[in-house]
C-alpha cells in the first residue's frame, strides 16, 4: 500500500486551496499516515472532518481522525470522539499535523473509559504523544490581591484565571487587574483588552473607584433578563449562567459553588467555551460544575479537563441549556472514564435571580 505522505502543503499553509481541493489533500494525508502503520480494510471509508480528515474502518473497530488545522486543536478532541462514537468504533486515533496543542490533547485523551491514542505527525511517520500535566492555577501576586476589596466594593465578583485577578458583572469580565514588570500594580476598567485600552483614555480623569463604577454601570445597563439585545448581554454566555449558579448553587444541587478558571482558557470573548466552578453537593461529596450554552461537542471534554485540573475525583456535573443538550452530548459525557450528569436549563435561565453581586 502506498504510504507516501503528500508534502505539496501542511497544517495552515493549505488554507489558500479551495475547501473542495483541500479536504481531499487532508484525507489522501491522512490515509497515507494510516497505512503507513496500520492495515486498512477494503472497506474503510473516508468521512469528512472539519480542520482535517476521518478515515473510519468498521472491519478493525477503528477510527483515525487528522487534525490538519492548527487553529484550536486543545478543543477538538470532542468532536473527534463523536466520529468514533457514531461510527461505533471503540478504538481512536487522532493523529495532530504539528506540534502545538497534542500533549494538552493528550491529556484530555485520558479522560475517557477507552482513551483516544494521540499521535504527532513526524514526516511521513507518527510519534506517539506523552500528555501534558494537569494544568494548576496559580494565584495573582499579592500586588493584585490587594485591588480585591476594591472590586467587590464597585459591585463586581472577583475570579482568579491563569494567575490574573479580574472582576466580572454576571460573568462578563468589567475590570482587570495589571502587574507591571516593576511590581507596580493598577487596575484598568473595561471589557475586554481594547476596551480597556479605551477605557483608560475615557475615564483618566477619574480615579480608580470612579472608573471602576462607571464600567460597571455601563455593563449593567446591558447585561440583564431584561434588556433588549446588545452586544454586552450575547458575550460568554455560558459564564453568565455560571454566575447564576453561583448566586443558587441550589439549583444543581450544590451547598457551595466557586468559580475557576478553565484547563484551556479562551482566547477571546468571541470564542465558544466553557465556564466552570468547584464545591460540595448536598452531601459534603466534592462537585465539579461546568456550563456551556450552544451546541459546542468539546465542552463535555473540557468539563472533564477541568475537573481533572481542579477537582480530581469529583462528581462532575455539565449544565446546559435544553435546546443544547443534543444526544451526542449525553453519549459524550457517558464515554467518560467517569461519566458526567447532564443537567439542562430552560431559555429563559438567565431569569433564574442572578443579580450584580
Amino acid at each position: 500500500m502506498n504510504s507516501q505522505v503528500p508534502r505539496d502543503h501542511d497544517g495552515a499553509g493549505d488554507r489558500g486551496l479551495d475547501p473542495p481541493r483541500r479536504s481531499a489533500l487532508w484525507q489522501a494525508k491522512l490515509r497515507a499516515l494510516v497505512g503507513g502503520r496500520w492495515t486498512i480494510s477494503a472497506t474503510a471509508e473516508p468521512a469528512g472532518f472539519p480542520g482535517g480528515a476521518a478515515l473510519i474502518d468498521q472491519e478493525a473497530d477503528r477510527t483515525w481522525v487528522l487534525l490538519a488545522d492548527p487553529a484550536g486543536i486543545e478543543r477538538r478532541l470532542g468532536g473527534a470522539v463523536a466520529v468514533a462514537l457514531r461510527a461505533g468504533t471503540p478504538k481512536l486515533d487522532v493523529l495532530v499535523d504539528g506540534d502545538h496543542g497534542a500533549p494538552v490533547l493528550a491529556r484530555r485523551a485520558t479522560c475517557f473509559a477507552v482513551p483516544p491514542t494521540i499521535w504527532r505527525v513526524a514526516g511521513a511517520g507518527l510519534e506517539p504523544v506523552d500528555a501534558a500535566p494537569p494544568t494548576a492555577e496559580h494565584a495573582p501576586p499579592a500586588e493584585a490581591e490587594l485591588y480585591r476589596p476594591l472590586l467587590l466594593a464597585a459591585g463586581l465578583s472577583p475570579l482568579v484565571e491563569g494567575g490574573v485577578l479580574t472582576g466580572e458583572v454576571l460573568g462578563l469580565e468589567t475590570a482587570r487587574v495589571v502587574v507591571d514588570p516593576d511590581g507596580g500594580a493598577r487596575v484598568e476598567a473595561g471589557v475586554g483588552r481594547f476596551d480597556r485600552e479605551a477605557g483608560s483614555m475615557m475615564f483618566a480623569e477619574l480615579g480608580e473607584t470612579d472608573s471602576l463604577a462607571r464600567a460597571v454601570e455601563i455593563v449593567a445597563q446591558h447585561r440583564h433578563p431584561a434588556a433588549p439585545s446588545h452586544p454586552l448581554n450575547r458575550l460568554v454566555p455560558e459564564r453568565w449562567l455560571r454566575s447564576v449558579l453561583l448566586a443558587r448553587p441550589g439549583l444543581v444541587g450544590a451547598a457551595t459553588l466557586e468559580a475557576v478558571g478553565s484547563a484551556v482558557p479562551r482566547r477571546n470573548l468571541l470564542e465558544a467555551g466553557i465556564a466552570s466552578a468547584v464545591g460540595r453537593d448536598l452531601q459534603g461529596d466534592a462537585l465539579a460544575v461546568t456550563c456551556a450554552t450552544g451546541v459546542d461537542l468539546d465542552a463535555v471534554v473540557g468539563a472533564a479537563d477541568d475537573r481533572l485540573c481542579h477537582s480530581p475525583g469529583a462528581r462532575l456535573v455539565l449544565v446546559m441549556p435544553d435546546a443544547d443538550a443534543l444526544g451526542i452530548i449525553h453519549d459524550l459525557a457517558a464515554a467518560l472514564a467517569a461519566p458526567a450528569e447532564v443537567v439542562t436549563v430552560p431559555a429563559d435561565w438567565r431569569e433564574l435571580g442572578a443579580v450584580p453581586t
